[in-house]
Order: C-alpha cells, then structure tokens, then sequence
C-alpha cells in the first residue's frame, strides 16, 4: 500500500506531535482527502523520513503524531549538477521534475546566448519558487528525503565565474559533434556537471566560455535530442552506467 509521504519545512522529532503548516496541510485534507488515522510519511529534506499519523483533519488544524524515525538510503552515488539553459513554458517543470526523480543533487538553470526565455529579477524570484516547490512534490513522489539544490538563474558567464567544482568533479557538455561517448568515458565519474543548451544549441561563444572551464564535449548518439530530452536522457544512462538504475 503506498502511503502519502509530505515535505514539511520544519524540525521533526520522533514521538511529538505537529500542527502541519498551511501548504501540506490543504494538500492533505482537501486533495488527498486524508482522514484522521490515516498514515503518511513526512521529510524535511535531512535525509531522513518520519512514518507519522493524522490526528486532525481540520481545514484549519491538520496536526500529525510523529512515530519513528527511519533512514533509508535513495540518493544515488553519482552526483549529478544539472547545468540546463532554461526551456520555454513547462518544459522547465518538467526537466526539473524528472532530474529530480533521476536522482540530481543540484540544478542550474542558466541563460545562454540562443536562450529564448529572459527572465527579469523578478520573474526570476517566482520562477525560482517555483521550481523548488516543483522538485519537493518530486521527491515526495519518488521517495527521496534530500531536496535537490536549485540556484538561482543566471547568465552561463555568471555561473561559470561563480562555478565551485573541484577538481574531482567532471565536466561535459553535451554536443552533437562532441567525439566522446558514454561508452567511452575512461574512468566512471563520482561528480559530474552536465552542460545542456537551450533550443537552438550553444553558441560558438557559450562553447568557448565552456571549454575554458573544463567542460568536454559529449555526444549522446548520432540524433540530435531536444533539450528538454538531452539532459535527462544523459542522467539515465550516466546513472545505468555509473549509479544506481
């Protein structure tokens, strides 16, 4: 039987009892139409889930009786950064739920120099809230209890300039020209950043900045995937070949 599992902003504590903010607690009562008995599942995203019980069902007092702590293991070993030029409409919804489902640890959407979508600061503010509340309904769906990282967007020279990759970390972009494939990758990767253009690819001049940085050139296969297609078709075989599909 699959029980509800909610994302809950807050400390959690085997044994106590919690008023449910305003957010999961209408998800609870008037979408899933939980009655007081019911079981669910809360996380906080620190690793940890909290096999819980409603007491109430008010529209206005949701409140859940907290039984155990457990710590199951669903994050991947390889660590996926997601570098995506922001898709137009609810492209970037999905990307962002799928990766997240795919088992990214952090997505950054970024502006490129063929980006169709220019987002104003803000815009760029609703635009960041909400794909957050978009990777927290994922992982409540999928089973993770770590919320992947979103930074905010920003221009490709702006997150290269700011980038905090280490030495260990890998760095591709994928291109339908690059000279590498996944089954060539000479030593399987434990971080990795994954560079996807936008709509029309990178530029010449987003490729120069990329190279400078470390980024190779990766190709998926001899057809030219979409970007909303690119960056979670490479997730999925990255995770077949070096995590945990």
């Amino acid at each position: 039987m699959r029980v509800t599992r909610l994302f809950v902003e807050a400390p959690l504590q085997p044994g106590c009892e919690l008023a449910l903010p305003a957010a999961p607690a209408t998800h609870a009562v008037r979408v899933l139409r939980l009655k007081p008995g019911d079981a669910l599942t809360l996380f906080n995203g620190d690793g940890r889930e909290y096999p819980a019980r409603l007491l109430t069902a008010g529209t206005r007092d949701a409140r859940v009786a907290i039984g155990s702590v457990a710590t199951p293991d669903r994050e991947s070993p390889l660590q996926v950064t997601l570098v995506q030029a922001i898709a137009r409409g609810e492209k970037m919804d999905w990307i962002i739920q799928k990766a997240t489902e795919l088992g990214a640890v952090r997505l950054a959407p970024i502006s490129t120099e063929r980006s169709e979508v220019r987002l104003d600061p803000t815009r760029a503010r609703k635009r960041l809230e909400h794909w957050r509340a978009v990777a927290i309904s994922a992982c409540e769906q999928c089973g993770r209890n770590i919320v992947p990282r979103i930074d905010p967007p920003v221009a490709l020279a702006a997150w290269l300039e700011g980038g905090d990759a280490d030495r260990s970390t890998t760095r591709w972009m994928l291109h339908p020209e690059g000279d590498t494939r996944l089954r060539d990758l000479p030593k399987p990767p434990t971080r990795l950043e994954l560079a996807i253009g936008p709509e029309g690819g990178f530029s010449e001049t987003d490729l120069t900045a990329l190279r400078a940085q470390g980024f190779r050139e990766l190709a998926l296969g001899p057809r030219i995937l979409r970007t909303e297609t690119a960056g979670l078709a490479a997730i999925a075989a990255l995770q077949a070949l070096c995590g945990d599909l």
